[in-house]
């Protein structure tokens, strides 16, 4: 018993040594303002596809839970037909743009954006003559490009695509170049150099019809660990740098803060959002992601924030890696198991923490942030900051096994607030909320973050001192419109005749004095 008791003592002393002080202070410095978060539709996961429109039901519009409101589909590379999924590997059978029709009216419905990235133009178009990216392995293998001739193809086969959904309903608010240009598969793809890509929006974006799909927005191809050479060559040419109104990658083998912020450095130069349009996190085949791997997809939503991102788009929707379950059982070595935890169509802990971010940080402007943390606590601790109207928002995201202390000093007084907490996979652990009680105005507080949290403060800022929050939140509520000039290209502000998007989807010719 005397050993236990001085076993316990030593852990107790150990565990007070650990706890350590960290200071985050917020300034009033202002960075990019959040357009959203979401994931995709496309057929995989989310079969029966076109048919199963619950995912999107649960996660979507600010009433849900979870509250997503961007939804990448598939462009397939044929023009229409019946609802026809493809046999495994034969990516010139007819599948079509039928598919994501019923899930993209939902997030329509509620107040959500959609876009369309394709992984192939038709086979047609291409050096290979096929849908496929054209890596074999055989010796007849053949890189599947967009052939020369073809390029003056391109913007009006996307133009039949907007035109065919308009048909069915939804407004379309965006189209992709391509799904990953500088990654040579054997399934649906097509290559595309930095100079090809450019080749193909300076001399033929202009095709794409702005005028008829107006506030229709063209993105960037879409490289598998945002290549910035891709990006950077279209902002560096004039031409294309007007065709282009948001750069995208996605964040396979690189980490937001390098590819990503690289790449969103130019581009926020010349004013363009940044989207990381797919990526997935601690995707293991045989469980649930553990909490620790939840909180490693919570710093990868904190450092796109960091890294200039506008708008985060995870992969598939339904996964048992993702945020609503699939029910499906896994084949290991020849025999199928079951994942627990993984029920059909229950929301997973990754959707909780995702909703952090998607139900509090949509619409915000970044703020700046400094942290002052012990020595050993650097890589265990991130936070960010945002402004969102009368509220202040803070996340703080501690990996470490410790509860430690967290001060936080804020550039205006607050007046109450609410505390988000995660702490663990289970339900009754995720998004505990919790009032803060404040006396009286204060700009500083301290808290106790729980071991491996995720937390998120949102503040309700005192409007009695109107001199100090002013420049706080100057230009800090997101704009209730989109400007485009006749041509379809966006506008910092309005001036002549010219087209306004509302941010309820409907759109108006205008006529501002500069």
């Amino acid at each position: 018993m005397k050993r236990l008791f001085i076993a316990i003592s030593v852990l107790a002393v150990i565990a007070t040594v650990q706890a350590k002080t960290i200071i985050v202070m917020v300034n009033n410095t202002h960075y990019q303002t959040i357009t959203g978060f979401g994931a995709a539709c496309s057929e995989g996961a989310m079969c029966p596809y076109g048919t199963d429109t619950q995912p999107v039901k649960m996660l979507y519009g600010p009433s849900s839970k979870i509250g997503l409101n961007i939804m990448r589909m598939e462009i397939s590379p044929n023009f229409e037909g019946d609802i026809i999924i493809p046999e495994w590997g034969n990516y010139d059978s007819p599948y079509d743009w039928q598919g994501s029709v019923p899930s993209a009216k939902i997030v329509k419905q509620r107040g959500g954006i959609v876009f369309g990235t394709p992984w192939s133009p038709p086979g047609e178009y291409k050096t290979n003559g096929s849908a496929s990216g054209g890596k074999t392995g055989d010796e007849n293998e053949q890189r599947g490009e967009l052939r020369q001739d073809c390029y003056e193809k391109f913007f009006p086969w996307l133009n039949m695509f907007l035109e065919y959904m308009k048909s069915k309903g939804v407004n379309v608010d965006a189209v992709s170049i391509q799904n990953e240009p500088d990654w040579w598969v054997n399934y649906s793809g097509c290559l595309y150099t930095p100079e090809q890509q450019l080749n193909l929006v300076k001399n033929y974006a202009h095709m794409l019809d702005r005028e008829k799909y107006p506030g229709v927005r063209l993105i960037s191809a879409e490289p598998l660990g945002f290549d910035p050479k891709y990006s950077d060559m279209l902002m560096k040419d004039a031409t294309a740098r007007k065709q282009i109104d948001i750069i995208a990658g996605h964040l396979y083998g690189h980490p937001p803060l390098g590819n990503m912020k690289s790449a969103s450095t130019l581009a926020s130069k010349y004013n363009k959002e940044v989207w990381m349009t797919e990526h997935s996190v601690t995707d293991h085949i045989d469980h649930l992601p553990t909490w620790h791997e939840q909180l490693i997809f919570a710093e990868e939503l904190n450092e796109c924030m960091l890294a200039g991102c506008t708008g985060y788009i995870y992969w598939y929707m339904r996964a048992h890696w993702a945020f609503i379950g699939t029910g499906e059982q896994v084949e290991i070595d020849g025999r199928k198991i079951t994942i627990s935890g993984n029920t059909k169509n229950k929301m997973l802990p990754r959707a909780y923490v995702m909703s952090h971010f998607s139900k509090h940080v949509t619409g915000s402007t970044r703020l700046g942030t400094k942290t002052n943390v012990s020595t050993g606590t650097e890589s265990e601790f991130e936070t960010s900051a945002y402004i969102k109207g009368d509220s202040l928002i803070v996340m703080a995201i501690d990996t470490a096994n410790t509860v430690n202390e967290l001060k936080l000093r804020l550039p205006v007084k607050v007046k109450s607030g609410t505390h988000l907490l995660s702490t663990g996979n289970e339900t009754a652990k995720l998004c505990q909320a919790t009032p803060i009680e404040i006396d009286e105005p204060v700009q500083e507080l301290t808290f106790s973050m729980p071991e491996r949290s995720l937390n998120t403060f949102i503040f309700i800022i005192d409007h009695e001192e109107e001199d100090a929050i002013s420049p706080l939140i100057a230009d800090s509520k997101p704009s209730n419109s989109i400007y485009y000039d006749l041509q379809g290209r966006r506008l910092d502000k309005p001036f002549g005749l010219c087209i306004e998007q509302r941010r309820d989807g409907t759109t108006r010719k205008i006529y501002k004095n500069r």
